[in-house]
């Protein structure tokens, strides 16, 4: 167990993981001349014996140990064990090979920043001095909240008071738009959320959908949606186009958003009168469009993640909606819910049974999917969870969607 004693603030404990003999050396010189403390490991199994026997304040570590594979899956696997020892330890990457991908997947996993093979040294010390400020900084919160400065009852009453906040966010009235249906439904993993989802109307002829989802769960996700929610609602109001409202919304988020923390989400705007939903996808689980013909087309053109990169960008897309087709936007809270194997519900599945149930009405079709998905991982859900479901009931059009180009 890892205690939360303030180690030397003169010389920062760094702990640099990596198999390459020379960069190990390079790495510990350059720390050692800058004042820090440095240790060096070549396997992963070395990292966690480290960790276990002593605190750091920042491991820099490569992501690849195995040298006939660049997959990073053993570096990935790492990054949760050490959280597990050690949560508020702050991990540094360096990876001469990373995909945008594999940043996502370990932004997920817990990584605070990245450094690119070769390293700028400058650059280098910046990351790392800026890492080990923002892990002592929350070492010290922790140690603050273990004295009991809130009692239990305090923050029970205070979680109540923020999920009756959220609740009353996420379940406003939906617009009633003629000719078509839609349902939502929304449950976190504890009593507050980072999911968010909604329909609102930009005018009388536009609706606005957004399915989002914060990087992580509980008090501080929902904090961080309800100011992505404050930020889109107003960019929206200024009748952007969705890669223009995603480009803008990406800047104000990186700028604003803590370490590690990300949104994936979803928004399109629909004319109700052409039937048109133009929309882009930023990281998000592409929602699903199912017609009459059991055809099932993924809606995933967009881009990156948001707040995650300053210069992602962002591109759109156009599908007409027709007759009796079915618009099914979800969380991953959905796809990754788990049976007790550890199996994951999945898309595949999800598919099967919307495609099953395709005729059913909106509001029938998201309380199918909630009970299969909740009856799937016995109503333990380790993550937040939203779905929203569109319906189209125009029973004088009979032609389905179609890709606009």
């Amino acid at each position: 167990m890892i205690s939360l004693h303030t180690t030397d603030l003169l010389h920062p404990r760094t702990l640099i993981a990596d198999d390459d003999l020379d960069i190990l050396t390079a790495l510990r010189l350059l720390l050692k001349s800058e004042g820090y403390e440095p240790e060096t490991v070549s396997s992963p199994a070395a990292v966690l014996k480290a960790i276990e026997r002593s605190q750091f304040d920042v491991v820099l570590m490569d992501l690849n140990y195995a040298r006939d594979t660049t997959s990073g899956r053993e570096g990935i696997d790492l990054i949760s064990r050490i959280h597990a020892i050690d949560p508020f330890l702050p991990i540094v990457v360096m990876t001469a090979w990373g995909t945008v991908d594999l940043a996502v997947e370990a932004m997920r996993h817990g990584v605070r920043d990245f450094v690119q093979k070769p390293w700028d040294n400058p650059k280098l010390l910046e990351t790392i001095r800026k890492q080990v400020k923002h892990a002592r900084v929350r070492r010290n919160v922790e140690s603050q909240l273990a004295r009991g400065r809130r009692s239990d009852t305090q923050l029970k009453r205070e979680l109540a008071e923020a999920r009756e906040l959220q609740e009353n966010l996420l379940t406003t009235t939906l617009p009633s738009l003629s000719g078509f249906e839609l349902a939502i439904k929304w449950q976190p993993a504890t009593t507050v959320g980072g999911d968010y989802v909604a329909a609102f109307e930009l005018d009388d002829q536009h609706v606005a959908l957004c399915m989002a989802d914060v990087v992580g769960k509980g008090l501080p996700a929902a904090l961080l949606m309800s100011g992505f929610q404050a930020a889109l609602k107003a960019l929206a109001a200024e009748t952007l186009s969705p890669a223009e409202l995603s480009t803008r919304l990406n800047q104000q988020l990186y700028s604003n958003l803590p370490l590690n923390k990300f949104i994936t989400a979803f928004y399109g705007v629909l004319d109700t009168t052409t039937r048109v939903l133009t929309f882009t996808n930023s990281g998000h689980n592409p929602p699903l469009l199912l017609n009459e013909n059991g055809e099932c087309r993924r809606l995933d053109a967009g881009g990156s993640i948001l707040g995650g990169f300053p210069d992602a960008q962002f591109c759109e897309a156009k599908v007409r909606l027709g007759y009796g087709d079915r618009l099914v936007l979800f969380t991953d809270g959905v796809t990754e819910a788990v049976d007790e194997g550890g199996e994951q519900f999945g898309e595949e599945r999800l598919v099967e049974l919307l495609l099953r149930h395709r005729e059913l009405s909106a509001e029938e079709l998201r309380e199918v999917l909630f009970d299969a998905v909740s009856e799937f991982c016995r109503k333990t859900f380790d993550d937040d969870v939203a779905v929203m479901v569109v319906g189209v009931n125009y029973t004088q059009l009979q032609n389905g969607s179609e890709a606009i180009d």
